[in-house]
């Protein structure tokens, strides 16, 4: 039996000791008698100014349970009797050849290594360079503005969220996070995010966590080749049959994975041409915000903002316009982090954030995004949400000045609608470089005017955050994928047997942990039919 102990209190000075003193009292049960005991989640509670808690949840196992039985099933003590039993059936049906997987994103990466650790020996086929070669590709890129169209932010080992802050906060409630969660400390992630409240690893971390997953697919039979793009796919009575790479070669199989990112454009040009159903999805998309990490730290901490144990401080902040019916809010919001370069196509431009592990930079970035869906679009056309995303990115390239160079405004000149002439306090760190100009050349005026009214109300809420020299960049247009691949409750598309598609590029996740989620269902949903390779 295991015993729960929810909602402990310890203060900024006080030792991690004190938790299992607390948990000891609140569960009536003396610290000899417990093992086995671990902390769940830790979190920061920092509502009030003068008083700035650790907030924790633990979990042990008691040598007497019977004396945490009267305690048990209150509001913080709790006995969990259940047991995990994700064992099932393996399907019967006998592959011919082994599975493909393309793309090696979250998704890609942990459909992979399921099917890899139960005997399914499964290909993955990235179109991107290995994630050594790919941080080299980037950061020439973000140096001389030379755009390697298959290995850049959004293409290669690991995904786009290798080149992002490596978030792995959730909204989505499922017994296999915790494996993810394993899966990436064992793979070199700090051990912290297992109970981080707001868990992160970092990309510098995330570089080598990604290529350790990979060794271990390719350790336990499966096999991993970069440099390897899915030009086509082959279909023969609405299944299929396998794929060609490259435009050269021609790779069988009656299972195929698309676990492709949001940003694979011209593999769903490609997919709907052969007959892969798709619908339109809504995203959002705006600006990039930068402050001095040290007014954000102040607004959230108050006296304690330069506390040894407290790191650099973040937020999330929505809005919702009532005279134009649009959410607005803080996206991918990176601590002493990076504004980057995220273009993927010629002639586009596309911002992102960016932190390391240790969240130290000077600027906080977060994107400040307007939903936008099927009703602002040009056309129902399947693709022409992807379509909308192109003509503002060309916009904010033609803006910016070309050369993937940036268009940057200060807040209170945004607000006044006027270019900035200088910047002050704040300054950019966009990896490309910026020029002054005027944002409402690049977006909708409807996400013009809701970022105004946001950026307002956004100021009452930390104080500063619409300060005249906060900087926008422009602009975000990546929050999520424009479409969403119509799949069966078999995981497969309902259009073509064995095209499985799967996570975020397929319009099922949002974020690295949601992805790595669906792409393990996915895996699931194979081995259910099919049986292990021999």
């Amino acid at each position: 039996m295991t015993v729960r102990v929810n909602n402990i209190r310890i203060s900024l000075d006080d030792s991690i000791d004190k938790v299992m003193d607390i948990a000891c009292k609140m569960a009536k049960v003396h610290k000899d008698d417990i093992w086995d005991y671990k902390i769940l989640k830790e979190s920061i509670d920092a509502r009030r100014k003068n008083k700035i808690d650790f907030v924790y949840q633990v979990e042990f196992k008691c040598n007497n349970e019977s004396k945490v039985v009267a305690r048990a099933n209150s509001k913080d003590v709790l006995l969990d009797q259940t047991m995990l039993d994700d064992n099932f059936d393996f399907g019967s049906q006998k592959l011919e050849k082994r599975p493909i997987i393309v793309g090696t994103g979250p998704a890609g990466l942990f459909a992979g290594l399921i099917l890899a650790k139960n005997g399914y020996k499964p290909l993955i086929l990235e179109r991107g360079s290995s994630v050594e070669k790919r941080t080299k590709d980037i950061q020439n890129f973000w140096n001389t503005g030379e755009l390697n169209l298959e290995s850049n932010v959004q293409f290669g080992e690991g995904g786009a969220g290798t080149f992002s802050d490596g978030k792995l906060t959730t909204r989505i409630k499922d017994t296999r996070i915790t494996y993810v969660l394993e899966e990436f400390v064992e793979a070199g992630a700090p051990k912290e995010i297992m109970y981080s409240g707001k868990p992160h690893i970092g990309t510098d971390i995330l570089q080598t966590v990604v290529k350790n997953i990979r060794e271990k697919i390719k350790a336990l039979g499966g096999d991993v080749k970069f440099d390897s793009k899915v030009t086509d796919i082959i279909v023969k009575d609405g299944h299929i049959k396998g794929v060609i790479v490259n435009n050269e070669y021609e790779i069988y199989s009656d299972v195929v994975v698309f676990a492709i990112g949001h940003s694979a454009r011209d593999t769903y040009e490609m997919l709907l041409k052969r007959g892969v159903e798709f619908e339109q999805k809504p995203f959002a998309i705006g600006v990039r915000i930068e402050h001095l990490q040290k007014m954000i730290d102040e607004n959230q901490y108050g006296k304690f903002a330069n506390h040894p144990k407290l790191r650099a401080a973040d937020y999330r902040l929505t809005y919702t316009s009532k005279n134009y019916g649009r959410p607005c809010y803080s996206f991918c919001m990176c601590p002493g982090g990076l504004v980057v370069a995220a273009a993927s196509e010629e002639k586009r431009l596309v911002t992102n954030g960016m932190s390391e592990y240790r969240r130290d930079r000077e600027n906080a970035n977060s994107a400040i995004v307007v939903g936008v869906g099927p009703n602002d679009f040009a056309s129902s056309h399947p693709l022409a949400g992807m379509e909308f995303q192109r003509h503002y990115e060309e916009l904010a390239y033609k803006v910016g000045g070309g050369g993937y160079i940036a268009p940057v405004q200060l807040v209170g000149d945004f607000l006044k609608d006027e270019v900035s002439k200088k910047i002050g306090k704040v300054k950019p760190s966009y990896t490309r470089g910026y020029n002054f100009a005027n944002l409402k050349d690049c977006l909708p005026n409807y996400v013009i005017n809701v970022l105004k009214e946001a950026l307002v109300d956004f100021d009452r809420k930390i104080k500063g955050f619409a300060s005249f020299d906060a900087v926008l960049t422009g602009i975000e247009t990546r929050t999520s994928a424009p479409v969403r691949i119509i799949r069966t409750e078999t995981f497969e598309s309902s259009t073509i047997k064995g095209l499985y598609p799967s996570g975020e590029g397929a319009g099922y996740a949002g974020g690295i942990m949601s992805a790595a989620v669906d792409g393990i269902k996915t895996a699931e949903k194979i081995m259910q039919k099919y049986a292990p390779i021999e």
